[in-house]
């Protein structure tokens, strides 16, 4: 018999969009709080359902180890966990079900049960953990297996006989970062490396060199973390790294922080702890522009950095103060051309859809990203996540659709200023023209123009009469701009060899 059987519910064949890029990453998260359980002297088994199909699995993986609990525990450095996605809710519940019907104590946690804590709660689980909880589930398992009494333990949820919800106060962050490395002896690595090498030809695993994000923007939900931030130590941050390379064959690393690189004298450290194993590996981040200093980035360089991804969210200034973002558009186009200037990869996050945001603002996003031309860029529409104040903002004009169902759904589920398919042909439309701008032929130039020619076709007949953003004044001002400025049709013509 096992102590704990650990899991999560992020099954990448469940969306369709992380399916067809294919870049697979073991459960960092859960495998924390396997090496915390270890640590302390109790038997734990992993069902992995990244790759693993669950539906039969799951159940299996229940008869071999015969667990006393069965822990849900989300990978919290997956961004995609902290979308709260439906397909997900729906597989924690399934093996909620299997759990329980295995005589497993079912326990949950992660950004979803944190949101949705009565639900995951009524709908069964046994337990939901709050906050950084690698230490509370062991003290948890503790109490469970000695059958001790567990309502004094920090950072826990429960129904009471009467049906309430008691919580009791959360655990003080782990500062520190004190835990031993991850448990990744625990998933089948080649699994991994085979879906990689087979996809991209190279193999990369994930890491943390910290936890937590200490800035305010707020659309951002914080279940886990709030706003406290704690890193690694440099040192130990390039030993990891050295540890994946060699014992693991990783060729490329994702640091899974929410934020890299806060402070320059840790990212200087950093550069000079790797240079001093001689031992690098060419990784990714993501980081804010405001920290992306020439300095800061000359560090990261020299530390292995080859790719930058940024909350860009929007080229209007306006867009970005009432996102409380604390960023100018100036310290974008500087980071980009620190980026540049080092031969690193610089990549925007862009949101669309912000409540405020006119056609104005959207042909200042399209204008910033023309004229700074990142590498790449990831578009989505803005996305209300409980106890945001963004969510608080919207909360009237929400429907009855809370959550996506994957990470492709791109629905707007506020009333927002035009329609999904709207935002899904501006998506299209920037997409194909930043992808186009690496190919030598006309042809993606004059699919470019063709998709932007359906952008400017769908803008006036795809406003919503409802929303907060059109009843002050009519967008025809900013329409008429559409052909020469949004559009531009004249230089995708050029492009295209039509003109």
């Amino acid at each position: 018999m096992t102590d704990v059987l650990l899991t999560h519910s992020y099954h990448l064949p469940y969306d369709r969009k992380q399916l067809r890029k294919m870049q697979p990453y073991p459960p960092l998260g859960t495998l924390y709080a396997a090496s915390v359980l270890r640590e302390q002297g109790f038997t734990v088994g992993l069902f992995d359902t990244m790759l693993q199909a669950p539906e039969e699995g799951f159940a299996e993986a229940l008869k071999r180890h015969q667990p006393t609990i069965a822990a849900v525990y989300e990978d919290n450095f997956n961004f995609l966990s902290k979308m709260c996605l439906t397909r997900m809710r729906e597989l924690a519940f399934d093996m909620l079900e299997k759990a329980h019907h295995a005589g497993a104590v079912a326990i949950a946690h992660g950004s979803d049960a944190s949101d949705h804590t009565r639900e995951y709660l009524e709908r069964g689980f046994d337990y939901v953990l709050m906050g950084e909880a690698e230490w509370t589930l062991e003290r948890l398992t503790s109490s469970l297996i000695q059958k001790r009494d567990v309502r004094e333990i920090p950072g826990i949820a429960y129904l009471n006989p009467n049906g309430e919800v008691v919580r009791t106060p959360t655990v003080t962050p782990n500062m520190d970062l004190a835990l031993p490395k991850p448990a990744r002896d625990l998933i089948n690595v080649d699994s991994y490396r085979t879906a990689w090498r087979e996809a991209h030809g190279f193999f990369s695993l994930n890491l943390i060199a910290g936890r937590g994000c200490p800035f305010r923007c707020n659309w951002c939900a914080k279940p886990i973390y709030g706003d406290s931030f704690h890193a690694n130590s440099p040192d130990a941050v390039a030993e990891e790294m050295r540890e994946l390379k060699e014992r693991y064959e990783a060729e490329h690393l994702w640091f899974a922080d929410d934020i890299f690189g806060l402070n320059r004298h840790w990212a200087l450290q950093l550069a000079d702890e790797v240079e001093k194993r001689q031992c690098p590996v060419p990784f990714k981040i993501q980081a804010r522009a405001d920290l992306l200093t020439a300095e800061t980035v000359r560090a990261l360089r020299r530390a292995g950095c080859t790719e930058v991804w940024m909350g860009a969210e929007s080229g209007s200034q306006k867009i970005l103060d009432a996102m409380e973002k604390g960023l100018q558009v100036e310290e974008i186009v500087a980071a980009r051309d620190n980026l540049k200037r080092e031969g690193v990869r610089a990549c925007y996050f862009l949101q669309l859809g912000y409540p405020g945001e006119r056609w104005e603002d959207i042909l200042q996003t399209v204008r910033l990203v023309r004229e700074t031309r990142p590498d790449d860029i990831g578009v989505s529409v803005s996305y209300p996540l409980p106890n945001t104040r963004f969510y608080q903002r919207v909360q009237r004009d929400l429907g009855r659709k809370r959550n996506w169902r994957d990470s492709e759904d791109l629905s707007v589920i506020f009333k927002g200023a035009y329609t999904d398919q709207f935002y899904r042909a501006v998506r299209d439309a920037l997409h194909h023209e930043v992808d186009s701008w690496n190919r030598a032929s006309v042809e993606p130039q004059k699919e470019s123009l063709s998709l932007w020619a359906e952008v400017n076709r769908l803008e006036p007949s795809s406003r919503n009469p409802d929303a907060t953003i059109l009843r002050e004044e009519s967008n025809e001002r900013f329409h008429a701009m559409a052909v020469e400025d949004f559009v531009s049709l004249k230089e995708l013509q050029l492009r295209a060899g039509e003109v």
